[in-house]
């Protein structure tokens, strides 16, 4: 798909410059330098060669086909440069200009133009405002960066050339082969989601990372990070993750949920590794690179000192791995060959004097171990510490089917050794957190690969009660669904709702308070009012006609002071639910990926701590049990000192619901279950209040 701009055979440079340190001059003296194969064609009326190659005033002089044309002239030049490149033949283009959407609304609509006059010749576009692109396995450095990187397995994507130039510095210090280097500018055509599909079927990329700051097209975006990573690693930094995506949310799952949660699940969902840091970037990319990945989380730390192996253990167990019990032959073995004072439990302390040899005989017993996943291997310089040589002979001994992670920890004394475990393809960290973070990013992968099938599971439901509510609200737009039609709404996808019926006087709702019998709850209702018992607008446990009467009377009398514009419309008067634990459903929908669903316990575990978990519509069976899992008060449902768990499953299956029924109508832009009371396994959990919010279509 993409030939013309990763593996042109001609490239014509659109103010080529004789002037050193011009981006027209660097990309051309680029080119040579990466010793690309190809045609290079200079473009510039002023000048005669660039950099002993001939050079055209136009393409036109040139006379012959071009498959990629970089474009590096000023931006009122860049629509006249771009209609020339591609009469010449050109399938793609690189626009280094800046100048576009970045400066304004008029740089927004050149922009616009470009993209459109582009896309109507079939020609791709990458930019504008960009760094370029490098193809290392091409010998193709088609971009204004000092540094063509050595050939590798790494491709790199970036909306930030800045980074690029980062990267690739990183890149040279540590000796890490890189594939492909895309600077993706203001995307005008080509974004993310394109590279992903394309280096997804990449031979010479086995690892994918990306620098992101937006993107264009969330439902695409999870479609191709998906299908990219089942088949190699996509590691993501995404910046900008303070800005909240959901300004004027109405509900609990709207307040909580902004532009990063969204992020954040879409990335769970499709398989990407999101590195927290731009170091943690690094970390994670190194160790995909360089190492096979584990087959479980069971890891073994090498060491030859106490404290730093303990820091290691703590850091495995924190991070949800496990500090792995040595077989006993094992313990054994390293017990023959090691002194008397080393440590052959885990860690495996191999002492302050270890040398090489000492190194090796562990190595060389964790891996033979079958109780052990992974290895990490730390070294602190000691007066008789041989770094570089326990780097090489640690090399030497890998095997290649479990992944050895080293933090050799220090500076100036154990430089040497660090160059040597580079210079080997073993992964390095200046700490043993960073070593087993890295280690964690491969067990997440690997946990994801080994995820089951998802199998959507649809409800038999009643859609034809639901169109008809919406469209009755959206005809006369009101987008605020009342409790009423709310539970409407959830009685036609099977969820348990208290009977309850609305009441427009007092009398009225003594009526209905009789018949469905005490004690029973009274919620005011009013499109205007959204958080009743902010307003005063609840009143629970009532237990006789006379409460029920009284309770009306002061609730219209407290509303209308406190919410003199308030439309009411009555009451609504339903029975009591059971007692049981308190959790919260819902569901935001984001701009960019859609239905977001939100699971958390009622109370403080949302109000304060703000314990919820989301994930990106539609779900499985087990990815709703996952969001479960992942709150920090999941042990409240199992049951603590003495309390009984409470039916889980009952939760899980009205996640899936809510993603069913949020799925079938997207004009339902949020809604809250709060409080959904859910009793011991067996017992009827119920949908106590309901809010839902519309949009029109």
């Amino acid at each position: 798909m993409l030939e013309a701009l990763l593996q042109p055979s001609a490239i014509a440079v659109i103010g080529a410059s004789r002037t050193p340190g011009k981006v027209g001059h660097e990309i051309v003296a680029n080119l040579i330098a990466s010793k690309f194969a190809g045609a290079i064609i200079p473009v510039n009326p002023s000048a005669q060669e660039v950099l002993d190659l001939k050079c055209y005033p136009d393409l036109a002089a040139y006379g012959k086909h071009i498959d990629l044309g970089i474009i590096a002239v000023p931006t009122a030049l860049v629509r006249d440069s771009a209609e020339a490149c591609m009469n010449a033949g050109a399938k793609a283009l690189v626009v280094i200009t800046a100048g576009f959407k970045e400066v304004g609304e008029e740089g927004l609509k050149l922009e616009k133009e470009l993209a459109k006059r582009c896309s109507s010749r079939d020609v791709h576009l990458l930019g504008p405002n960009c760094l370029g692109l490098i193809n290392t396995h091409h010998k193709m450095n088609a971009s204004f960066a000092k540094q063509m990187p050595l050939p590798g397995g790494i491709s790199v994507i970036s909306q930030s050339g800045a980074l690029c130039t980062a990267i690739l510095d990183w890149a040279a210090q540590r000796h890490l082969g890189l594939a492909k280097l895309i600077s993706m500018g203001n995307k005008a055509d080509l974004s993310e989601t394109d590279f992903l599909t394309a280096f997804s079927k990449d031979d010479d990329t086995s690892v994918i990372v990306g620098y992101l700051e937006s993107v264009d097209s969330g439902i695409d975006f999870i479609k191709a990070a998906e299908n990219a990573a089942t088949r190699k690693p996509v590691v993501i930094f995404k910046a900008g993750v303070t800005q909240a995506g959901v300004k004027a949310a109405s509900s609990h799952t709207g307040s909580l949920a902004g532009a990063d949660t969204a992020y954040g699940a879409a990335f769970k969902r499709s398989g990407i590794i999101r590195a927290a840091t731009f170091e943690a970037l690094f970390d994670y990319a190194t160790a995909f690179a360089m190492q096979p990945l584990p087959k479980g989380d069971r890891v073994a730390i090498i060491t030859n000192a106490g404290g730093p192996g303990i820091m290691a253990a703590d850091a495995v167990e924190q991070m949800g791995m496990q500090v792995t019990s040595l077989a006993g032959g094992t313990a054994t073995a390293l017990r023959k060959k090691l002194p008397a004072a080393a440590s052959v439990s885990n860690p495996i302390d191999v002492l302050g004097d270890a040398d090489p040899e000492r190194y090796v005989m562990a190595v060389n017993a964790a891996q033979s171990d079958d109780s052990v996943d992974a290895i990490i291997v730390i070294l602190t310089p000691q007066a008789m510490t041989k770094p570089a040589e326990t780097a090489r002979a640690i090399a030497a001994s890998s095997e290649g089917n479990k992944p050895i992670l080293a933090c050799f920890m220090g500076g100036a004394d154990v430089m040497p050794g660090r160059q040597e475990l580079v210079a080997h393809s073993l992964p390095d960290y200046t700490s043993p957190e960073r070593a087993v973070a890295a280690l964690k990013s491969m067990c997440d992968y690997v946990a994801w690969l080994n995820r089951p099938p998802r199998i959507v599971t649809r409800f038999p439901v009643n859609r034809h009660r639901v169109k008809r509510i919406i469209r009755r609200h959206l005809r006369s737009n009101h987008l605020q669904v009342g409790e009423a039609q709310a539970k409407s709404i959830l009685r036609a996808y099977n969820f348990n709702v208290p009977p309850g019926t609305e009441a427009a006087s007092s009398q009225e709702a003594q009526d209905i308070a009789e018949k469905i019998g005490y004690p029973v709850a009274m919620k005011i209702m009013s499109p205007d009012i959204v958080h009743k018992s902010d307003m005063g607008g609840v009143r629970l446990n009532l237990g006789s006609p006379s409460e029920v009467r009284d309770a009306y009377d002061l609730m219209m009398m407290r509303i209308r002071e406190r919410a003199p514009e308030a439309r009411l419309e009555g009451v609504y008067v339903e029975k009591m639910c059971g007692r049981g634990r308190e959790v919260i459903l819902g569901m935001t929908r984001d701009p960019q990926f859609g239905p977001m669903l939100m699971f958390g316990l009622g109370g403080i575990f949302v109000e304060v701590m703000k314990d919820v978990t989301f994930h990106i519509a539609p779900i499985t069976a087990d990815e709703a049990r996952q969001m479960l899992e992942r709150t920090k008060s999941y042990s409240l449902l199992k049951g603590v000192r003495g309390e009984v768990s409470v039916d889980i499953d009952a939760i899980a299956d009205s996640l899936q619901r809510i993603s069913q029924l949020v799925t079938d109508f997207p004009e339902i832009v949020e809604m809250d279950i709060n409080p959904f009371i859910v009793g011991r396994a067996g017992a009827e959990s119920v949908a106590a209040d309901a809010r839902i919010t519309l949009k029109q279509m």
